[in-house]
């Protein structure tokens, strides 16, 4: 999601208008973690690595 539809708990207001020093903080530290999240490479290949293992382990037990 990205914080041009995030809503300020504080002032009603969109975060991306940035009304309030809470929207304004709020979208400077969405802005900052980037598409990703906050999350680096390695943590996405970690998780992947995860998924792959879950998936092969549920295959393995169904047949």
């Amino acid at each position: 999601m990205t914080f041009d539809r995030l809503v300020c708990a504080n002032c009603a207001a969109p975060v991306s208008q940035g009304r309030c020093r809470v929207c304004r903080a709020s979208r400077e530290r969405l802005q900052q973690e980037g598409p990703s999240g906050g999350l680096t490479p390695v943590a996405l290949i970690a998780l992947l690595v995860i998924l792959v293992a879950a998936l092969a382990l549920v295959a393995q037990q169904t047949a």
